[in-house]
């Protein structure tokens, strides 16, 4: 079996709290399996601009977004990982702005998924309340890109910047991390979730009938054509019924919607 990779994104401005814990987690992977191969990345250090809001990832593709030189990079990194954990500290109940920009550029994913094979950890502390919502964001948004796992370790760190773990919290963080090696090197991808099935068959039948103004989604969709989900990917029988449906209804309503991103 070939070993494991793990990307670690280091989704705040600095290595605080949330980035102790992470590397718990990390030594704990560790001790599972000496085997798995870490990369890290850190957004504080490859100076992403902010999203402009051009749309042109979302019009022309990805590559031709102004900020690509710098973002490619990440995404290759991820797909060349098996799992993906992401160091989130909990702004104002919410994602930092280093990791908010870097999923603005990301957003086309939403129109165009593609880690359908990848797992992720997420992992938030805070000093009081929220860490539950900023992972539960994440998730949602990894989802959106394709992820077919992703798991939550939300911590209350009581503590603004000398956070030292109780045995509570680092019983939970080795739980949780122990169940993401655990579903990683099984290999297995799970069925994916009716709230995953709808956007993925709702603009695979937009992108099936002619617009005045054709985008990237139109390229890229007819790859798909004729699948509920993405190939590899497993479905019951009743959602790849559920698929089918969604699809009929998208062919329906693209009589009268037409997605465009006019410039």
């Amino acid at each position: 079996m070939k070993g494991i990779k793990i990307l670690i994104v280091n989704g705040g401005p600095h290595k605080g709290n949330t980035w102790l814990l992470t590397e718990k987690a990390r030594d704990c992977l560790a001790g599972l399996d000496k085997s798995i191969a870490f990369t890290e990345v850190h957004l504080s250090d490859i100076s992403l601009p902010f999203c402009t809001g051009c749309s042109s990832c979302f019009r022309k593709g990805h590559t031709t977004c102004p900020h690509n030189e710098t973002i490619q990079p990440v995404m290759d990194m991820i797909e060349q990982s098996d799992g993906v954990i992401f160091s989130v500290p909990c702004f104002q109940g919410h994602l930092p702005g280093i990791l908010k920009n870097f999923t603005d550029h990301m957003a086309f994913m939403l129109h165009r998924p593609r880690y359908f094979t990848k797992k992720a950890l997420v992992i938030s502390t805070t000093a009081g309340v929220s860490a539950g919502g900023t992972t539960k964001a994440l998730a949602s948004t990894l989802a959106g890109w394709g992820f077919n796992r992703c798991y939550q370790l939300p911590i209350a760190s009581y503590s603004w910047n000398a956070y030292r773990p109780a045995e509570k919290d680092l019983g939970k963080t080795y739980k949780i991390t122990e169940r993401f090696y655990r579903d990683l090197s099984s290999g297995k991808l799970h069925v994916p979730g009716t709230g995953v099935l709808i956007p993925f068959n709702l603009f695979r039948a937009l992108t099936s009938v002619e617009t005045e103004y054709p985008t990237e989604d139109n390229n890229f969709w007819p790859r798909y054509q004729g699948q509920s989900y993405a190939p590899g990917v497993p479905l019951t029988p009743g959602k790849k019924l559920l698929g089918r449906l969604i699809y009929g209804a998208g062919r329906m309503a693209a009589k009268n919607i037409s997605v465009t991103y006019r410039k």
